[in-house]
């Protein structure tokens, strides 16, 4: 029912258009004075001839005209959701963007905190390491000066034992006789063996 309304609508608008663009004809070229008549049994086959082709072209190609405005509208609809989806997603972007640039400052104040947080550390380390290097380099000369002293002590100790030593020996070789000498010998001999 709503196709027989829809195809009589179509073709009474098809007749007013066309009964206008007569009537716009006739008026153009001086109307009834003029002389011209417009030929109605011409113009009403002509716009049978077109009712007929369109409701053939309809009855054949309807459905698939239907499928396909259904098709394309159905398209449309995705196209339009998906452009709003992706609408949706560009002001999430763009609100997470604003986000981090609003934030930003913060970060680099962070960022900055934590990297002089970091230095101040490895300089504590640093600081650390070398007292304790320098600890170690002091205990170390002070180890080497006491050894080297000792050295020294005790090569003087020497050196001054063996001076008193030949002292001692031209001492006595002056003051004493070979007999007096042999009898020290052999009594500190005796002392040396029997101990």
């Amino acid at each position: 029912m709503k196709r027989i309304i829809r195809i009589t609508v179509t073709a009474l608008a098809v007749l007013a258009f066309a009964g206008v663009a007569i009537a716009a004809e006739e008026t153009g070229h001086g109307g009834a004075a003029g002389g011209h008549h417009y030929d109605w049994t011409n113009f009403i086959l002509r716009v049978v001839n077109f009712v007929i082709v369109a409701g053939i072209i309809w009855y054949f190609a309807g459905g698939k005209i239907k499928d396909f405005l259904k098709t394309r509208r159905y398209n449309i609809e995705n196209e339009l959701s998906e452009l709003d989806k992706r609408k949706e997603d560009a002001a999430k972007r763009l609100s997470d963007v604003e986000k981090s640039i609003a934030n930003m400052e913060e970060e680099r104040k962070k960022i900055l905190d934590d990297y002089r947080a970091q230095g101040e550390a490895l300089k504590a380390s640093i600081i650390e390491h070398a007292e304790k290097s320098a600890e170690q380099i002091t205990d170390m000369a002070k180890a080497t000066a006491e050894t080297e002293s000792r050295m020294a002590v005790e090569s003087i100790r020497e050196q001054l034992g063996e001076m008193v030593a030949e002292a001692t020996q031209k001492v006595l070789e002056e003051r004493l006789t070979k007999e007096e000498h042999q009898k020290l010998i052999d009594k500190y001999l005796t002392k040396v063996v029997l101990n």
